[in-house]
């Protein structure tokens, strides 16, 4: 039973079937693009010497695309458990951001539930919900519907590309490699309305690629992304009258 309100309703209500289906039905374009990401992903968990089941649950209790990349490649190089949690850590701090975001949004509702659409968070998600808001009121069913597709997807994906094991050989040959960028571009292109939009992500592309150039890590979209906003808010006015 979903709730999407404090109290948990009695019955299952019409409504909040039909929201749970809304966010299956948004989450189609992220599924069809988590399916080959998780598929290579599987594939290199293995080869970096993990097992069908840590494959899985790794995608089960981290759930973080990049992330899980990261460890599986650092896992392979040797390296150590402290640094692969450090750099996993800071790869997905961004996700501070996300959840800040839709504090606006879903400040009403019962904590215990929030942090279960905390834990499933991902960029992929978080630009479908965030520009959902934006024209709709938030309902939690919406937003599991959404979360949970988005994960299972993964989930299945993982297990078939470890299943696979390293049987595929190199998963950049069929373009695997290209299918997380791809769909950071779509999930970009939808979130371009109007002039605002446009030249918030214009500044966090340039900051971005600055940082990175003078300041080597993983710390530059985060540091973008915050400037970008920033100077957006700042800039609002001025934008709006012209």
């Amino acid at each position: 039973m979903l709730p999407h309100e404090k109290t948990m309703p009695s019955t299952l209500s019409p409504s909040t079937i039909t929201l749970f289906i809304q966010g299956m039905q948004a989450a189609l374009p992220i599924v069809i693009g988590y399916l080959p990401l998780g598929f290579a992903y599987g594939v290199l968990a293995r080869e970096a010497g993990l097992s069908l089941a840590e494959t899985v649950l790794m995608s089960v209790l981290v759930y973080a695309g990049s992330g899980q990349f990261i460890a599986v490649s650092l896992l392979g190089s040797g390296v150590t458990a402290a640094a692969i949690i450090m750099t996993v850590f800071l790869v997905n701090l961004r996700h501070l951001l996300f959840s800040a975001s839709f504090v606006p949004h879903l400040r009403r509702f019962n904590p215990v539930f929030l942090s279960m659409v905390a834990a499933q968070i991902t960029d992929e998600t978080f630009a479908v919900a965030i520009n959902h808001y934006s024209n709709h009121e938030a309902h939690l069913p919406y937003h599991f519907g959404l979360n949970l597709t988005a994960h299972a997807a993964w989930i299945t994906a993982s297990f078939l590309g470890g299943l696979t094991g390293d049987l595929i050989g190199d998963p950049s040959r069929y373009g695997f490699n290209f299918a997380l960028p791809a769909m950071f571009i779509i999930l970009l292109v939808m979130q371009l309305k109007n002039k605002k939009t446009l030249l918030v992500a214009l500044m966090a592309a340039v900051f971005s690629v600055a940082i990175a150039v003078i300041w080597p890590g993983n710390w530059n979209i985060i540091v973008a992304t915050i400037l970008a906003a920033t100077l957006g808010v700042i800039l609002e006015p001025w934008i709006s009258k012209s």
